[in-house]
């Protein structure tokens, strides 16, 4: 077989595979959309969970019961749900989907008018199936290559990309401006608390600390000084393993006595002897223990044990149950020893180099955070503002200034060496990919070569999109373990971290390398026996083509992926999977049943800005791209919107108030950069002429291409620049607009106070409304007195009703270009983390900022009733034992389950009174 036919044959192999992905995932699309459709209406646990589980205020108003009308349900309902239940990061995460849509939609006209023509038309290359559409289709030789139409769409694409990356930047910056003061938000703990690092030993008084900030506005309120608590750490993680050890034995000893028991009435109702394995042996019993229940009814060989060693496989035997009741009493007594002992004797535990600062007013934290601090190298430099208890990793707040340093660069250098490692599994799935072309050339793969066409669209256009995505399902568990290495203190900032490596890996591997791989081995035909100076005009024509890779993978991602998230097949099958085998015990049932999912930012947003990147990349030089990509993000804009308004329950403590879309936006950047160099790249290696006298065919339009990037890279540096200072700091002009921590609290208003209105933004670009941004009518009459200030000395709990209605009288409150002039009212978004409680205000603990070493009690161990009597008769051992234990609110049913019918004891206490309120407010009493 001739070069020319080799490459002809792997040409229509790739289009057969494309049209076999797009077969496949379409049926699979329907599949999953008809069982979505269908399963949604049995299993509101799964597909509709935020219409029951969430507190009131935060709950969503359940989709249509019928199987039509649902669609156009999701469609309709605003945006600003969204951020008013799940936060500003999901709102701006849709936001992000949607100015996807938004760019793509205008290219894909253009382009599939301009360039897919300009490719056809003949003259052409040669190219055969899809490659007829891209760039490597044009004729070189023609009188007119065409190329001029190829540069012109490049030039609009990317003003008009930067343009909209304007518009969005400018709602971004307005919208969390908002957030950060809003009336509740800017009241909390978290709002006005500082985590300061690498502070010197010297500084670590409270004395010396208050002189630092007593120059700030308003003075710090409270610092907390981190200490190296020695062994207490280790002991309060030992004391929460026991007892989640001594839940899950309690709760199958239970189940083990009634199952005994329900063998020996089984064997007496037939007149037998009870199984041997069901009787007691006196003999075994010991003399020095009561003998109970349990004792009475459960043979000691049957009850449950574990070993000491290692994972529990090696070492010493015990009786679980005896040996946690003793372990448990035993860490009590040292824990409190040990927390009495720091509070007597601090200077036994010195120091670490970090403390927490909380300010009487919000801009103070954030001038803190602003200012130089210390006169020295590395002092004092890392600071965090917007810092939540529950957002905290205690064991990196004790590494000094210069070990974090070194941290930082092992971190990266671990991540540099994992992607170069991992360019050889990922350029396999790039070259699997083109097993047509390499089944042809190589005699040892000539056994594909008989396989029937279908199996083979499979292997080169099913398999590696799919074998890409399990491979970079390993990745994020290692990169965010080299971040946390790096001594990040905050979760928040360990996913941003993530986000920025796992980019970073997804484009070179899941794009740059399986591009390359792609292109090259499409090229080998050609390239065995071309003259050598031809190989440039034979990579240029062929590399585009390595957009069918990418064309199956974007349909994979847009069809199969879409729906799939909207079936939740996995989900349901593991809901009922872990009831069976994990819901051994009241609180891991209660969980199961109760929590909702969530989304890790960090890998979330790095997997759509790839397609983003992929699309630009080859918005040009294959234009089929535009249009699959933008079916791909209205699918997931879709699919995310219902995923975030009926399933999805965002931690508060991981909301960064939108700081995830900032860096999404430098991801598109990435993209526009790779589409201007690799079409420059292509105009400058495009040929024209006989064999031996080639000249340039393209060098104009590669000139242009050069000063193309240099613009975009001029209105990049312009762009950050003017809106990266705005994306974390709250300006001075603004300082006025928050609210102080040192005056009497605000009195809440009712519902019938609120004012409704409707607003936007001089420019159009910043819809205020659909934020519910506003203000209440008491606030309203109060002026400016309260604008300067109103003191709070309470936090709002996690689940605090957002303000319902914002102020239509704060409609001129921005000027024509769009800024804020006056945002004096609350954001119906806001839900702080620990911040101001629910119906009233209460003084912020004196230990929220110590570790939970320091202040966590014990967990109540938590076993479910029986008919027997075990559960009980075991509480009351560890009871006596001065061991908190209870079995209230949980119970074994006659099949054995474990059944929940409260909530864990000692936690969720506002939950309880809220659902105290709803009882009451069925008599006509609202819960505040």
């Amino acid at each position: 077989m001739s070069n020319k036919a080799s490459a002809e044959s792997a040409q229509s192999a790739t289009t057969e595979s494309f049209t076999t992905a797009i077969v496949i995932n379409a049926a699979v699309f329907g599949a999953q959309v008809f069982a979505f459709v269908i399963l949604r209406p049995q299993f509101r646990k799964i597909y509709e969970p935020r219409t029951f589980l969430p507190p009131p205020k935060l709950r969503q108003a359940p989709l249509p019961r019928d199987y039509f009308t649902w669609p156009l349900a999701i469609l309709r309902t605003p945006l600003a749900h969204v951020v008013r239940k799940n936060g500003l990061d999901s709102f701006m995460f849709l936001r992000f989907l949607r100015l996807c849509v938004k760019i793509l939609a205008p290219i894909w006209f253009l382009s599939w008018v301009v360039l897919m023509p300009v490719d056809a038309v003949q003259p052409t290359a040669g190219q055969k199936g899809l490659n007829i559409f891209t760039y490597g289709n044009v004729d070189t030789n023609a009188a007119y290559p065409r190329y001029a139409a190829h540069l012109l769409c490049a030039w609009i694409f990317t003003f008009w990309i930067l343009y909209n990356i304007k518009v969005e930047m400018t709602y971004f910056v307005h919208a969390r401006q908002r957030f950060l003061i809003d009336k509740d938000h800017s009241l909390s703990a978290q709002a006005n608390t500082v985590l300061i690092t690498g502070v010197p030993r010297s500084e670590l008084t409270q004395a010396k600390l208050q002189h630092i900030f007593s120059f700030l506005p308003g003075e710090a309120r409270k610092i907390w000084i981190n200490h190296d608590l020695k062994d207490l750490p280790d002991l309060h993680d030992r004391r929460v393993d026991a007892c989640n050890k001594l839940d899950s034995a309690l709760t199958a000893f239970a189940k083990i006595a009634r199952k005994l028991q329900l063998a020996r009435e089984k064997a007496a109702n037939k007149s037998k002897p009870a199984p041997k394995k069901t009787v007691v042996d006196e003999a075994d019993a010991d003399p020095e223990k009561k003998r109970g229940v349990a004792e009475r009814l459960v043979p000691r060989a049957q009850r449950p044990t574990h070993k000491l060693g290692f994972f529990g496989l090696l070492g010493e035997k015990v009786d679980t149950i005896d040996w946690c009741r003793e372990e448990i009493a035993k860490l009590n007594e040292e824990i409190v020893a040990e927390r009495k002992e720091v509070a007597s004797n601090p200077d036994k535990y010195p120091p670490l180099s970090s403390c927490f600062v909380l300010f009487n007013q919000q801009i103070a934290a954030h001038l803190c955070v602003q200012a130089l601090t210390h006169h020295a190298p590395y002092r004092m430099a890392e600071k965090y503002t917007e810092v939540g208890p529950d957002d905290i990793v205690w064991s990196n707040l004790g590494i000094n200034p210069y070990e974090r340093q070194v941290r930082h660069l092992i971190s990266y250098a671990l991540t540099a060496g994992l992607i170069i490692l991992w360019a050889f599994p990922v350029a396999f799935v790039g070259a699997l990919s083109n097993i047509t072309t390499l089944a042809q050339e190589y005699p040892w793969l000539g056994w594909l070569e008989p396989l029937p066409r279908v199996v083979k669209g499979i292997i080169s256009g099913i398999l590696p999109p799919v074998l890409l995505a399990v491979l970079f399902l390993l990745l994020p568990i290692v990169l965010r373990l080299f971040a946390q290495l790096e001594g990040i203190p905050r979760r928040t900032g360990i996913e941003l971290s993530l986000m920025t490596r796992y980019f970073i890996f997804l484009v070179i591997h899941g794009f740059l390398i399986v591009t390359l791989a792609s292109g090259i081995i499409k090229s080998l035909p050609l390239l065995v026996n071309a003259n050598a100076t031809t190989f440039p005009t034979i990579l240029a024509n062929n590399l585009p083509g390595a957009s069918i890779f990418f064309l199956t993978y974007v349909i994979l991602q847009g069809l199969s992926g879409s729906s799939g998230s909207l079936l939740q097949i996995a989900t349901l099958i593991i809901y009922y999977v872990k009831l069976w085998i994990l819901g051994s015990t009241p609180r891991s049932v209660f969980h199961i049943r109760h929590d909702m999912p969530s989304v890790a930012w960090g890998t979330l947003f790095p997997n759509i800005t790839l397609l983003m990147v992929i699309t630009l990349a080859y918005s040009v030089i294959a234009p089929v791209m535009n249009g699959l990509a933008t079916v791909t993000f209205c699918l997931f804009y879709f699919t995310y919107k219902y995923l975030f308004l009926w399933v999805y329950d965002m931690p508060r403590s991981s909301d960064t108030g939108g700081l995830f879309f900032p860096k999404a936006i430098q991801h598109i950047f990435v993209g526009m950069y790779i589409s201007q160099v690799c079409l420059a790249a292509l105009f400058f290696l495009a040929r024209k002429g006989p064999e031996g006298n080639m000249s340039q065919a393209a060098l104009p339009q590669g000139i242009l291409m050069i000063i193309l990037i240099v613009c975009t890279a001029l209105l990049h540096m312009t762009i950050n620049s003017s809106y990266g200072p705005l994306i974390n700091a709250l300006p001075l002009t603004l300082a006025g607009k928050s609210f102080s921590q040192t005056e009497t609290p605000v009195t809440e208003v009712g519902d019938d106070e609120r004012i409704s209105f409707q607003r936007q933004s001089g420019d159009n670009s910043v819809p205020l409304a659909e934020l519910g941004a506003g203000q209440s009518v008491s606030d309203a009459k109060k002026g400016s007195a309260d604008a300067n200030g109103v003191q709070v000395t309470h936090y709002a709990s996690r689940d605090a009703p957002a303000p319902t209605q914002p102020n239509a009288q704060a409609s001129d409150n921005i000027d024509d270009n769009g800024a804020l002039d006056d945002p004096t009212g609350p954001l119906d978004c806001v839900r702080d983390i620990g911040s101001i409680a629910q119906g009233g205000h209460e003084t912020l603990a004196d230990d929220a900022f110590v570790p939970p070493a320091m202040k966590d009690d014990q967990i109540i161990i938590w076993a479910p009733r029986d008919d027997l009597g075990i559960s009980e008769e075991q509480v009351a051992r560890l009871v006596e034992a001065k061991v908190q234990a209870t079995t209230e609110g949980a119970y074994v049913d006659k099949k054995g389950h474990v059944q929940v019918i409260d909530y864990p004891p000692g936690e969720y206490e506002f939950e309880r009174k809220q659902r105290a309120g709803e009882e009451k407010s069925a008599a006509g009493l609202i819960f505040a």
